[in-house]
């Protein structure tokens, strides 16, 4: 092993006990959900936003708002309802009549974690005013720009199943998430441990664990994590294969709209180096990218209505990329 990558190396395992000591604790109230738990921890340590999609009762509201309890760290929960504003969201100015001037009001997106639960419910004008804050980390109240304090990480929610009264998300909007995960049922065995732990007494209370220092400097060493230039190669091939499937003797006809953005290129290689991270290695494995690469690329393939009327999924094409395209 190169001197470099052990001295990377050992500073990773150093500060990977404090990711755990993050994840014990709010193990303590969520039941299983494994990978969830881990994308959430990853999109932390690599500055990136997550979309939570699944039914309701799945613990996606309470992962978020458990992580925030074990950080020390500023927390806002917004219900996007109709009739929210963007004022509701960013703030807005307000008149002193007594010295004749205005004041800027913050709104709730002046938090460290903000949780957007059921994001696909406000309009449009309120879905573009938050994903200008989660592009720009900075918001402007009248004439004034005010930029968000870090670590700055926004969480969205949607439920898939119910579609009346909700505003889609635009596909080009999506694209600013890092992540996007499908959160499914617990086990037979998960359930009844919830059953235990949350039917039959009070939840064990979360210590806080970290603080908004401690995030920062986790990020640093994420930044750190060695990644060799072939697999930035394969990650660049993976996003091409996805634009110019025939290029890489991919058989996909005319199942792809639109194959992933440059986003994915970046939040693939970041988001693989805290999963390695987060697995105690200095360095990222071709693993590493195939392991959160669904979630990455997930919401930026956009499919023909031949691939929906085939009844074709997005992750049906990632499967397929993953194998066309050979690993370093």
């Amino acid at each position: 092993m190169d001197p470099d990558i052990r001295v990377i190396q050992d500073r990773v395992q150093a500060e990977a006990a404090q990711t755990e000591r993050l994840l014990a604790e709010v193990r303590k109230v969520i039941v299983g959900q494994r990978i969830l738990l881990e994308r959430i921890l990853i999109g932390i340590l690599s500055h990136g936003h997550l979309l939570l999609e699944g039914v309701p009762g799945l613990a996606k509201t309470l992962s978020v708002k458990t992580f925030a309890d074990a950080i020390d760290a500023r927390f806002q929960r917004i219900q996007f309802t109709p009739d929210l504003l963007p004022a509701d969201l960013i703030g807005t100015l307000i008149f002193n009549p007594r010295e004749g001037t205005f004041s800027a009001r913050r709104g709730p997106i002046f938090a460290n974690i903000v949780l957007a639960d059921e994001v696909n419910r406000a309009p449009a004008k309120v879905q573009s005013a938050l994903l200008e804050a989660m592009q720009e980390r900075q918001v402007t109240i009248g004439d004034t720009t005010f930029p968000l304090e870090e670590p700055f990480l926004v969480l969205a929610t949607q439920n898939p199943i119910e579609q009346e009264g909700t505003y889609p998300l635009p596909e080009a909007q999506v694209d600013r998430f890092m992540l996007k995960l499908k959160v499914d049922y617990p086990s037979r065995e998960e359930e009844r441990q919830i059953l235990d732990r949350m039917a039959m007494g009070t939840p064990e209370p979360v210590h806080k664990v970290l603080g908004p220092a401690d995030i920062l400097r986790l990020r640093g060493v994420v930044q750190q994590v060695y990644i060799d230039p072939r697999i930035r190669d394969y990650i660049v091939d993976l996003v091409m294969a996805t634009r110019d499937p025939k290029a890489h003797k991919l058989e996909l006809g005319n199942l792809v709209a639109f194959g992933a953005s440059p986003r994915a290129t970046l939040f693939l290689t970041v988001a693989a180096k805290a999963h390695a991270f987060v697995h105690g290695r200095g360095y990222v494995t071709p693993e590493d990218v195939k392991a959160i690469g669904y979630d990455v690329l997930r919401h930026r393939i956009i499919l023909t209505y031949e691939a929906e009327a085939e009844e074709v999924t997005p992750e049906e094409i990632i499967r397929r990329v993953f194998d066309a395209v050979e690993v370093p």
